[in-house]
């Protein structure tokens, strides 16, 4: 007689409840009726606006303005550094369709980088396309939480004239070096999804220190005149050279979301904790399992662990989509970034048709084998100890 394998029970998509202060905030805005940004009474800063003054504290940053989504931030950054239809675009080859979809949104061109074996921007094939390119911007993805060494990339992008936008939809609350991410680039962008660290369903926010920009980024959000309301931004003055010439492409955050947001800023730091024990339980888990390798984590990185990859290296197709089916059928949910074709989130580069194709040998090799799992903080220890010992079992068969 064997032993019934274990199965697990969890939902990986299964976010914890919005807190009980955010609740009541958010319920305080809707009986206010007052849910536009602007729509405050005299005297009212509007949670917006108390948003940004307090997002920008914690990153450190001059300022900050609140949007409606983490591609809308994106999208809002190149229009401020004047990408125009036809410029070349850098940005990882590794990551998701948000990214080139705002470079593809006004008319340029992603020009995809290699990655490495550690799922981050290679600096030789970035230096290289730079040369090639001509372009003028890289649009660094911080794909699944992972930072490059950020002071060699900025050695590099200052070395080509390259403008760096921080995609930091995988990286609130972590850093470089100490440094946080987001504020090694000109402009940092991060998502508020209902899937990153703080959850607002949708949701962005943008922080920069450059007046200029930040006060062309404020106009683009359709501040129409009401800039002065700003408080985590730059002065009047900023905007006199701008405000007739920036067309207004609305995309702001409302005070009901920024009201379930605001609660979440003092007690991010312990949902990170939360999500770095999950992820070291099961890099325990799995150190030892033969034939998987797990992603290193330079000293210099604070991450924020709110998924898990690996890598199958040198196993084919067929062997990883049992191993996947295998898995699935015991309850764990992996994504393969390695599919013919694109599932949910899991596109990648040769995807997204609406970009030139091209060639990344070395990305491919990666995905082939690279699998990935949420790690939702409606998980604890005991089911990521779980999660380990059966994607270890399933490994080994």
């Amino acid at each position: 007689m064997t032993d019934t394998p274990e199965v697990f029970t969890g939902n990986f998509t299964q976010q914890e409840p919005i807190a009980e202060d955010a609740i009541a905030a958010a319920v305080a805005v809707l009986r206010s009726g007052r849910l536009h940004r602007y729509n405050t009474v005299p005297g009212e800063a509007g949670e917006v606006a108390l948003l940004e003054e307090e997002f920008a504290a914690l990153t450190g940053a001059r300022y900050c303005l609140a949007v409606a989504s983490g591609g809308y931030a994106l999208g809002c950054a190149l229009r401020a550094l004047g990408v125009a239809p036809g410029d070349a675009v850098l940005t990882n080859g590794f990551t998701l369709a948000p990214v080139p979809g705002a470079i593809a949104a006004l008319g340029a061109q992603p020009v995809f980088v290699e990655i490495t074996g550690d799922l981050v921007i290679d600096m030789d094939d970035l230096a290289a396309k730079a040369r090639a390119s001509g372009a003028r911007v890289l649009m660094l993805s911080h794909m699944r939480g992972h930072i490059c060494d950020m002071d060699a990339l900025m050695q590099v992008a200052q070395a080509h004239d390259l403008q760096v936008i921080e995609d930091c939809a995988h990286t609130m609350g972590a850093a470089w070096a100490g440094v946080p991410s987001g504020r090694h680039g000109v402009i940092g962008c991060y998502s508020t999804q209902t899937y990153k660290h703080m959850n607002s369903g949708e949701g962005g926010l943008i922080v920069s220190d450059d007046a200029a920009l930040m006060a062309k980024m404020i106009l683009l959000s359709g501040s129409y005149m009401m800039y002065p309301r700003h408080r985590a931004a730059p002065g009047p003055e900023a905007f006199e050279a701008l405000k007739y010439d920036t067309p207004n492409i609305s995309g702001r955050m409302d005070n009901l979301r920024a009201a379930i947001l605001r609660p979440q800023i003092p007690t991010l730091a312990g949902r990170i904790a939360r999500w770095n024990a999950l992820y070291r339980r099961l890099e325990a888990g799995l150190a030892a399992t033969p034939g998987l390798r797990l992603i290193p984590r330079p000293q210099a990185e604070s991450y924020v662990a709110s998924s898990f990859q690996f890598l199958l290296p040198g196993w084919d197709a067929a062997r990883i989509t049992a191993f996947v089916a295998r898995a699935a059928a015991r309850g764990v949910e992996l994504k393969w970034f390695g599919a013919a074709e694109p599932a949910g989130f899991t596109s990648r580069y040769d995807s997204w048709r609406y970009a030139a194709p091209q060639s990344l040998p070395v990305t491919d090799r990666v995905l082939a084998g690279l699998l990935d799992l949420r790690l939702p903080l409606t998980f604890t220890e005991a089911d990521a100890a779980q999660i380990a010992r059966i994607i270890d079992a399933e490994a080994r068969g």
